[in-house]
């Protein structure tokens, strides 16, 4: 039975570490997360206006913002950068990968 259990363990990490791992480009990656957790208000890619009026398109936030340090507000957590945004939080590898996203489209 504690066989079993060091097996459970052991396939978990694997899991964890193989959905970060399967994306080859990090701002792949960082496009998908802030598709799915930004995109409702901002604008995230080079082109296109915010739904949000308030909110900034993600392609001119590096004019406000120093980029290298972005990946640490991510992961403290982000709230009130406009009235309506809710709080929203990253890991570290979520908010790295969010930040090569952001590089990438940086005007």
């Amino acid at each position: 039975m504690r066989f079993f259990g060091i097996a459970l363990a052991f396939a978990s990490s694997l899991a964890a570490l193989g959905a970060h791992a399967q994306w080859a480009d990090p701002a792949d990656r960082g496009r998908l997360l802030v598709q799915q957790n930004c995109s409702s208000c901002h604008a995230i890619g080079r082109r296109g206006a915010s739904p949000h009026r308030a909110a900034p398109p993600f392609r001119v936030l590096g004019r406000s913002f120093d980029l290298d340090e972005f990946p640490q507000r991510l992961v403290r957590g982000l709230s009130s950068m406009h009235p309506d945004m809710p709080e929203v939080k990253f890991t570290e590898d979520d908010a790295r990968d969010v930040r090569a996203w952001l590089r990438a489209i940086q005007e």
